[in-house]
């Protein structure tokens, strides 16, 4: 959850609400490949509750990340507009919040405040991402860790950041889709 707290603190509730009035709920039913790597994604994803699968195809079947609630999914392909990376796959049944690309693009163009919230909330994402990878495979001198995680899902609410902003946020977000994990 950790990530979307990351994320939904840089926008404002109006982007928030624009985002639930934009996207479309889906259930996606376990086995389901969400994204597949190299072929282009046209939709943005929001996990809302289950789990994902990461896997790349050179490296087999092997999982490389699993993703929960609150993770951004499909971010890297629409910020570069390439064919992803890596192939999501629900390992169980899901929700996700379905942002169509062409929506968002014309939002990001119409709304320079936005588009600037939006891009800041993604780059802080992909850079902890990238930190976490590296972190991975042992790469990092990084002394700070990660928050503690409960259930696989990072969780940290202090008084001295803007994080309860962000769980409030996304509390309210899961409420106005009607999603209760």
């Amino acid at each position: 959850m950790h990530k979307v707290l990351v994320f939904l603190n840089e926008l404002s509730d109006r982007d928030v609400d624009w985002l639930i009035e934009t996207g479309e709920k889906r259930a996606i039913p376990s086995g389901t490949v969400l994204i597949n790597e190299g072929t282009p994604v046209d939709t943005l994803y929001i996990m809302l509750d289950g789990t994902l699968v990461v896997s790349i195809a050179a490296m087999g079947v092997r999982e490389l990340a699993r993703l929960y609630s609150g993770e951004v999914v499909g971010e890297m392909s629409f910020v570069d507009a390439r064919p992803p990376s890596a192939t999501v796959k629900t390992m169980e049944d899901s929700l996700v919040l379905a942002i169509p690309r062409p929506l968002l693009a014309q939002k990001l163009q119409d709304d320079e405040s936005f588009g600037s919230r939006f891009y800041k909330a993604l780059a802080i994402l992909l850079s902890h991402r990238l930190r976490g990878t590296v972190k991975q495979l042992g790469y990092s001198t990084d002394d700070h860790d990660e928050p503690p995680t409960t259930n696989g899902q990072q969780v940290t609410v202090t008084a001295d950041d803007d994080t309860a902003i962000a769980v409030s946020r996304f509390e309210h977000f899961l409420k106005r889709l009607e999603v209760t994990l």
